[in-house]
């Protein structure tokens, strides 16, 4: 396949980060991404993007996260969607209605997922429904963590009030806190059971963001610059395979005494730890030798 000119790629860049902006360009977007441990793919009509910390979502966003990766998304209504590693999330519905309630409809397909409410939105109005695999349940609560494992769904209520539903077997209301409910594939579901503290944080470890382990957020203000040169063929392949797999590396033209030249970066790293630790992790991949931290 012939590659593509540098041209042709900063325009499709430009398209990319556009249409990601452009579906909820309301004063509030219904979903919006907050910090990205990469690897991490949005799909939307038949394309595959890298998130980035600041790129908006709509419905029907199916969202990827690879080996040790993490994300975390904020919704219009105050709460917090959180992903492991080799997670993947269908956002069917997310959307602000013209009655202003925050309306959503979230599939869990594979990995841990935690959706939390900040106490100043407890009170407002939503309607969040969210299947794990097999498992529905039907959001009153504030806290919730959940799986699709290869042999069970694992639902874990931390605070609040769910309803949890699976064909063939009846409805089940979870109002007590620190409790858990397990669906074995092909098997009756058991009995819903209190969570120890150690088995909650062991579960919870899993869609945390850990510190020092180069996560990307709004605002953050250092950057890795994986490679510079002065022609399209000193950068593009970087560029091109570090974007394919999945990391949100961007183009960026600037000026040497005169002369043109562009480096190939991921922005928005928040500490310069982080930035060094990213930088560690891809030092010696994807064409990447020696990579180095600016801000």
């Amino acid at each position: 396949m012939k590659r593509l000119t540098l041209i042709a790629v900063v325009a499709l860049a430009a398209v990319a980060a556009h249409a990601a902006d452009e579906p909820k360009r309301a004063a509030t977007p219904p979903a919006v991404v907050e910090a990205v441990q990469m690897p991490a793919w949005v799909e939307r009509d038949g394309s595959q993007v890298p998130l980035a910390p600041g790129m908006t979502l709509q419905s029907n966003d199916d969202l990827r996260t690879g080996a040790n990766a993490r994300l975390l998304v904020k919704l219009a209504e105050g709460s917090a969607v959180k992903l492991g590693e080799n997670a993947q999330l269908k956002l069917a519905i997310v959307q602000v209605r013209k009655d202003n309630v925050f309306a959503s409809t979230m599939n869990v397909l594979a990995g841990a997922f935690r959706y939390t409410t900040d106490v100043l939105a407890k009170a407002r109005r939503r309607e969040v429904s969210i299947s794990v695999a097999t498992v529905t349940a039907g959001i009153r609560g504030t806290d919730l963590w959940g799986k699709a494992a290869a042999d069970r769904d694992i639902v874990c209520l931390i605070e609040g009030k769910i309803e949890v539903t699976r064909s063939g077997d009846p409805a089940i209301t979870m109002d007590q806190p620190l409790s858990f409910y397990i669906a074995p594939r092909g098997r009756p579901a058991l009995p819903v059971q209190p969570v120890n503290a150690d088995q909650l944080k062991q579960w919870a470890e899993e869609t945390e963001i850990a510190a020092g382990r180069g996560a990307a957020r709004r605002g953050g203000r250092w950057k890795v610059v994986l490679a510079s040169g002065e022609s399209e063929n000193d950068v593009l392949r970087v560029y091109q395979d570090v974007r394919a797999a999945g990391y949100a590396a961007e183009l960026d033209p600037r000026r040497v005494q005169g002369r043109r030249a562009y480096d190939v970066r991921i922005a928005q790293l928040p500490s310069k730890a982080e930035a060094d630790a990213l930088a560690a992790s891809l030092s010696g991949r994807f064409g990447v030798t020696a990579p180095r931290v600016t801000q």
